[in-house]
């Protein structure tokens, strides 16, 4: 596998991975900018509209026909919040050249990026603006889809307390919007909107499988929808362990009530390190505490004491930050909170072996390689490093981690805080 990035003009890169574990390419296109209350619904209803119909091809029948067309290719879109910045992504997925039957005369890997681009870079207008009726048609689905982040209450949870550790902050800003700001879009003002956010935003476009780089290059540097665009001097925030600084905050504590049967505590900490190698000691301390079958949570919190159906936690690098997440009855908040405050202090003490160590690298490494062995698992690592602005390749985080002493895990433990507490309850 390689790995290499261009630039095709000032704010718009390609990114190739030149891997032949796959038959198929994955094409992705990603469009970044800074979160941003008055515009975050506005990012989630573009892509949908999108999808709809291009200027060539009006409808999303005409789209999907296209893609029958192709060996049955696939294409997906939606909106993913990554560090301070909203991504605005596209997916398509086809058959890699070398499986396209000999008879045929499509070039597979230019017909792929041309319709990518086509629905991304050249959408369908009427007079200067989006189609109205698939403007008003999306609106309605982001509507439902906004009201049913309750349905999923363990996710729902865990964004409330990000929305309360980062109050009044981008991050702490719904992905999917708010309703009350549907309103406020029509099919004038998105068109405009969208106009602004091609021509000032990052953009990343990455193609994933067994590639001629050369030729993918002058495939898009050719592409008329990509000539179109201008230069830009990339509006997006840079966010990575050096960039988040944590000030030490009074400890929190909210509860929420809802008619539900099993209760949801998520603890949100902060990590007080912003060294660029903080983030592979501190991602196998979220290993040892809570991220597999034999982390102090899953051991102590739910085998043990039985306090909990779940019990697990994740790192949030771009954050400096590790949130811990209980399902739990209701009537044992204070006993889970008290032996998940113990597993903390335990961490912080130290009280972990070279074993824990050992098995937490086993663990970290085994997701990194399987992380390769899909193609948009591949990609999404790719565009997390390029928004940090700091490249660790596959083999360097290997090597980072393996280098991973159990003092600098100890370490971590001195600079782990909890800021927030956050509980679901009836």
């Amino acid at each position: 596998m390689s790995y290499s990035i261009e630039e095709i003009k000032q704010g718009v890169k390609l990114h190739c991975i030149d891997t032949n574990k796959f038959k198929t390419n994955l094409m992705a296109v990603f469009i970044t900018l800074p979160l941003n209350r008055e515009k975050v619904t506005f990012d989630t209803v573009i892509p949908a509209v999108l999808k709809r119909g291009t200027a060539n091809l009006n409808t999303q029948e005409e789209i999907s026909k296209k893609l029958e067309n192709m060996y049955g290719a696939s294409f997906d879109c939606g909106i993913e919040k990554i560090g301070d910045n909203h991504v605005i992504k596209f997916y398509l997925e086809a058959l890699n050249d070398n499986f396209v039957p000999e008879n045929s005369k499509q070039n597979m890997s230019k017909d792929s990026i041309d319709l990518l681009l086509d629905i991304i870079l050249n959408p369908l207008t009427e007079n200067n603006q989006f189609k109205n009726e698939y403007v008003e048609a999306e609106k309605n689905n982001i509507k439902r889809l906004i009201e049913s982040k309750i349905d999923n209450k363990d996710q729902y949870a865990l964004n409330k307390c990000i929305e309360e550790m980062y109050k009044d902050e981008p991050y702490g800003l719904y992905k999917y919007g708010y309703t009350e700001d549907l309103d406020k879009i029509n099919s004038k003002n998105l068109y405009q909107y969208y106009i602004e956010l091609i021509n000032t935003s990052k953009i990343d476009i990455f193609i994933s499988g067994e590639l001629n780089t050369k030729e993918i290059l002058e495939v898009v540097k050719n592409n008329e929808n990509i000539n179109k665009l201008k230069e830009r001097k990339p509006n997006y925030i840079v966010n990575n362990e050096q960039t988040e600084n944590k000030e030490e905050v009074q400890e929190k504590e909210i509860e929420e009530k809802m008619d539900i049967a099993q209760g949801k505590l998520v603890i949100g900490l902060d990590v007080e390190l912003n060294d660029y190698n903080s983030k592979f000691p501190v991602s196998i301390y979220n290993v040892i505490l809570g991220e597999s079958a034999t982390s102090k949570l899953f051991q102590n919190v739910r085998e043990k004491a039985s306090l909990a159906y779940t019990a697990r936690s994740n790192y949030v690098r771009q954050k400096n930050n590790i949130y811990i997440r209980c399902g739990i009855e209701i009537e044992n908040y204070d006993k889970a909170l008290k032996i998940i405050k113990e597993q903390l202090e335990e961490m912080k003490n130290g009280n972990f072996t070279e074993e824990d160590l050992e098995n937490s690298k086993k663990y970290m490494i085994s997701g990194i390689q399987s992380a390769q062995d899909e193609q948009d698992s591949e990609i999404t690592y790719y565009i997390g490093q390029e928004l940090s602005g700091m490249l660790t390749t596959f083999e360097e985080y290997i090597k980072k981690i393996n280098e991973v002493k159990l003092k600098d895990v100890k370490n971590v433990g001195n600079k782990v805080k909890i800021n927030t507490i956050y509980f679901l309850r009836n």
